[in-house]
């Protein structure tokens, strides 16, 4: 009888060195891959570029591949306790890093029945920051990029998502990645803010850009990106309005688009009750979403419901009720937005909430209330958070402070200090070299 020949994996990029690894396995038994799944891996670093039922047809078309099963956790050890493989087979690049743990609770699951480890020389010549480099560099396509978010709220706890309005700040956030407790974080995508797009203009937050203006530099910022984008289009214009602009949406690859229920001349929401603000009735807003909704082509599209009850201090159970009209209107998303410096109120909205709607998602913008983690939005029922303007916070001082100290002292000697070499800004720009 074959022995049992087990290898974990997540296999996004396939190359030479799954092939390589698959080989000799295939030289002890039957091969029996656990395939990581989306959750698995976006607990660790990025999403996969490929879903898992893509990545599955690849692996089983390896020839020497007996079965392709998902595995939902880093860890080998609990697969191994269940599948109780004769052989598990893995690279030689565990034996130290952050991997090693995984290694010592591999080894004591297979030992705990006396299955056996067999450990490979690493590939040489195989990097995947390379191919993921390489990767950005090809770039993507709308349906991918569009499908990633409903992926990503699928498979992480809770997804971060940063402003960015330009291609450059973009492309700092698709590079940017850290290492913490063994784990890659970054953020997941990119939110388009009427705020920041009016700002980095010169324009007043009042809808003053036109929806093409808002494309063209969201289209140029998919231009040198993969990572999906989320779009704030403010009230959503009328319905007519709406319905063709959900279609030129789409169309370029954007994920989900968010409006909120208000009318008449936007005001910036953080003003609150301080200027003449009015709320949109809960039916005619639930009319908009199903119209933006119905106009879709696939839905992947996420059309999400901006609650401002909470703004305009009309309390919790007037943000329920509306909650509950939009999501019986089949809104795919609700964000319940607040001007508190404490997260209470969108806690207690939070707790209320989850009791009806187990699923949907629900987005946290704690742009005020910001000394709340992500851990602890999600652990009160949050599923996506929004950083919704602090690229542009950043920016705008540093370059000032810039200008200034070379006013004051008639060089750019004394600013060196605080500048980024121009290098380093060339090398996040694909094609540069």
């Amino acid at each position: 009888m074959s022995k049992k020949v087990y290898i974990g994996m997540s296999a996004d990029v396939f190359h030479h060195g799954h092939v390589n690894i698959i080989s000799e396995a295939r030289k002890y038994g039957d091969v029996y891959i656990g395939l990581l799944n989306d959750k698995a891996v976006a607990d660790y670093k990025r999403l996969p570029y490929l879903s898992w039922d893509k990545r599955k047809i690849i692996l089983e078309n390896i020839i020497g591949v007996k079965e392709v099963f998902e595995q939902s956790e880093w860890d080998y050890s609990p697969t191994i306790k269940k599948l109780k493989p004769d052989i598990m087979v893995h690279g030689k690049d565990w034996l130290e890093g952050p991997l090693a743990p995984y290694r010592e609770r591999a080894i004591k699951a297979l030992d705990s029945y006396g299955g056996k480890l067999v450990e490979i020389e690493y590939t040489k010549d195989v990097s995947s920051t390379e191919f993921t480099l390489k990767e950005k560099i090809i770039g993507t396509t709308p349906d991918i990029r569009k499908a990633t978010l409903k992926r990503l709220l699928n498979a992480k706890k809770i997804t971060r998502i940063m402003e960015a309005h330009n291609p450059l700040s973009a492309l700092i956030l698709e590079n940017l990645t850290i290492t913490q407790n063994n784990k890659q974080l970054q953020f997941d995508g990119f939110w388009s803010s009427s705020l920041t797009d009016s700002t980095s203009q010169g324009k007043p937050d009042i809808e003053a850009l036109e929806i093409n203006n808002r494309l063209n530099n969201i289209n140029n910022i998919f231009d040198v990106t993969t990572k999906p984008l989320i779009m704030d289009a403010d009230t959503g214009g009328k319905i007519e309005h709406f319905e063709l602009n959900v279609r030129s949406m789409e169309r370029l690859g954007i994920s989900a688009v968010i409006i909120e229920d208000k009318k008449g001349l936007k005001k910036n929401s953080l003003f609150g009750n301080e200027v003449k603000q009015e709320q949109e009735s809960k039916e005619f807003f639930a009319e908009k979403i199903k119209a933006g909704r119905a106009s879709r082509i696939s839905e992947n599209f996420m059309v999400i419901a901006r609650i401002e009850s909470l703004i305009l201090d009309k309390g919790i159970k007037d943000a329920i009720e509306r909650a509950n009209t939009y999501i019986n209107a089949g809104v795919d998303g609700i964000m319940i937005h607040s001007r508190r410096e404490t997260a209470d109120e969108i806690f207690e909205f939070s707790k209320i909430f989850r009791q009806s709607h187990k699923s949907v998602p629900l987005v946290s913008v704690p742009s005020t209330y910001n000394s709340i983690t992500e851990n602890e939005l999600s652990k009160n029922g949050f599923n996506l958070v929004i950083y919704a303007n602090q690229m542009l916070r950043a920016a705008y001082p540093a370059m000032y402070k810039v200008a200034e100290t070379i006013l004051k002292n008639g060089r750019s000697l004394e600013v060196d200090k605080d500048l980024i070499k121009i290098k380093k800004i060339l090398e996040l720009i694909p094609g540069t070299k």
